[in-house]
């Protein structure tokens, strides 16, 4: 499956001397990683890599600049956010995976390394996913607390109303 922000480069062309590229989202793969990331809208997706080859091992550098509305999770009101996120990851060539169940224990710095498929990478999908990475994961409203301050009060309806009303009885009865 192609990501919908695909930006391959072949690994073959990146050397020891660091080059920079900039990268941007049209409006069609905005709406599609939107859709992915459950955003109510991506304004702006851009990113700038600083590419170069050290010991064999490619290294991406770089910062992705996003502008975008999230929904308030709980009171579903959009919320506008910035993303300025760096990252720093290296692409390593692919290697055979350890055999069978065997586990495998990871470095930190091994969870921002990469294995190049097929001798290529996709800058657009390291702008994805550091997106995604970035996001808040639970975005609240200034007012969100209010919002649930209030429906603890209502005693007529949600899931608890049931248990509120027998903890009611329980305690008029004792």
């Amino acid at each position: 499956m192609t990501p919908e922000f695909s930006r391959p480069l072949d690994a073959d062309t990146v050397s020891e001397s660091p080059r920079t590229l900039e990268i941007g989202a049209d409006e069609a793969e905005r709406r599609k990683l939107a859709g992915r990331f459950r955003l109510v809208a991506l304004d702006r997706l851009a990113a700038t890599v600083t590419l170069a080859r050290r010991a064999g091992i490619i290294h991406a550098d770089g910062r992705v600049m996003a502008d975008l509305v999230q929904s308030c999770v709980v009171t579903g009101e959009p919320l506008p956010a910035h993303i300025d996120a760096p990252f720093s990851v290296r692409y390593v060539p692919e290697t055979p995976g350890p055999a069978g169940e065997e586990e495998v224990e990871l470095s930190e710095e091994d969870c921002d390394t990469l294995p190049l498929e097929n001798g290529r990478i996709d800058l657009g999908e390291l702008a994805a996913e550091t997106l995604a990475l970035a996001l808040d994961p639970y975005p609240r409203a200034p007012d969100a607390d209010l919002t649930l301050d209030e429906s603890d009060t209502e005693t007529d309806t949600g899931p608890f109303a049931a248990l509120k009303a027998l903890k009611d009885r329980m305690e008029k009865g004792a």
